[in-house]
């Protein structure tokens, strides 16, 4: 990695970390899915699922709150608010002793980290535009990475000599930690001349101007499809693992090693992105995806799970895949709507969430015995995104001949 200097080496690493929350308040909890899902009386392993999917909802709410606010009064005053409700949130859930109120809090945990999440993106786009900006996401998306890496283990580690408890309780002590660094270092990067006054009518506005960039909806819905999906391999992994395949206690370092996987291409598409630019990147990852998911359903179509090892192989090909969407579909969805990076963050956000969300939930319903669901959710979101993206080019090339 090569950086302009230490203080766009320092903005990297303080917006991958306030993005990073997210991840821990995810990934450090899959081990003890089970273990909460027997305190809080759930009677479904599918049920135990929600208290990953739901914090996904509250992800895509929050931004439509924080959003226009930050356009409004700038950034650095939304991410408190947002942590302040975090706080709150976390208390809910170290008193939840029913599903219901587990539920709850989850989703307004994802309602309150929707704000670091969404302002670290309207940051970017603040200070960055182009392939430029598809390469500092690509960075930080590294640094950010490394959070899923180690969390199943540091919930794990938590398991072996407290309760499930102390996890919320690490996750608390982190964002203090986070938000008292972004205070004292990070300047505010929307000017005042460049502010948006707050209206009831700016959510309609917002979306109204939105609605008239083709490319920033159309890769929003395939980011909405792919994070779907993926979800669906997020809060079934532990059931996976450690039911399917009897593997509890390696279950953290298989977490860790596909989340490698996907690190790996995010750091390589930091570089290759300046070569071969993000709309080329897309299209080969995605066929890439759909053409994995094939593969796997053609060879274990009607069988039972194959050896660990090739599900292993064939996750990891996936993900190395995503790898190379993720940070990219998010650049290209916000490049033409810099002039509103806050309520296009917001939007973007919230539409690809509200897909994503009913997506995971249908298909992670039918995962009981095999990781067979998995791969046709694969196969079906990548083959509609591809869909997408022929549309996406075809109108484009249409446009510059009629022009």
């Amino acid at each position: 990695m090569q950086f302009k200097n230490l203080q766009q080496l320092e903005f990297i690493v303080l917006m991958a970390s306030l993005m990073s929350i997210v991840a821990l308040a995810i990934d450090a909890l899959l081990p003890a899915l089970d273990i909460i899902g027997i305190d809080i009386g759930t009677t479904e392993l599918a049920d135990n699922q929600l208290l990953i999917t739901m914090i996904f909802l509250g992800l895509g709410i929050g931004p439509l709150i924080f959003g226009p606010i930050s356009d409004a009064i700038g950034r650095k005053p939304v991410v408190f608010m947002g942590f302040l409700l975090f706080i709150i949130a976390s208390f809910i859930c170290i008193s939840a002793t029913s599903l219901t109120m587990m539920v709850i809090g989850r989703i307004l945990q994802g309602v309150g980290l929707s704000a670091p999440r969404t302002i670290a993106i309207a940051m970017i786009r603040d200070t960055y535009s182009g392939d430029y900006m598809a390469r500092i996401m690509s960075f930080i998306t590294v640094v950010f990475i490394l959070v899923p890496i180690v969390a199943p283990a540091i919930g794990k580690g938590i398991l072996d000599h407290y309760d499930w408890k102390a996890i919320f309780y690490i996750q608390l002590v982190f964002s203090v930690l986070v938000s008292f660094w972004f205070w004292k270092r990070q300047k505010e990067t929307l000017m005042v001349s460049k502010r948006i006054k707050f209206t009831p009518y700016i959510f309609i506005d917002g979306t109204r101007e939105l609605v008239k960039y083709k490319n920033t909806m159309g890769y929003t819905f395939i980011s909405g499809l792919i994070v779907g999906s993926f979800l669906v391999y997020l809060s079934s992994s532990q059931q996976i693992f450690e039911q399917q395949y009897n593997l509890k206690n390696e279950f953290p370092y298989i977490f860790a090693l596909l989340a490698i996987s996907i690190g790996t291409a995010t750091f390589l598409n930091g570089t290759l992105v300046l070569k071969y630019g993000m709309e080329r990147l897309v299209s080969i990852s995605l066929f890439a995806f759909f053409g994995i998911s094939l593969l796997y359903i053609l060879l274990y179509h009607g069988n039972t799970n194959p050896n660990v090892v090739i599900l292993l192989i064939f996750f990891g090909l996936q993900f190395f895949s995503i790898g190379f969407l993720f940070g990219n579909l998010r650049a290209l969805a916000m490049e033409p709507v810099g002039h509103i990076a806050g309520i296009g963050a917001a939007i973007t956000g919230f539409i690809s969430t509200i897909m994503a969300v009913p997506i995971s939930t249908f298909i992670g319903r039918y995962v009981e015995d095999t990781a067979l669901p998995l791969f046709l959710g694969f196969l079906i979101c990548a083959g509609i995104s591809i869909g997408i993206l022929i549309y996406l080019k075809t109108s484009s090339k249409d446009k510059v001949v009629t022009s």
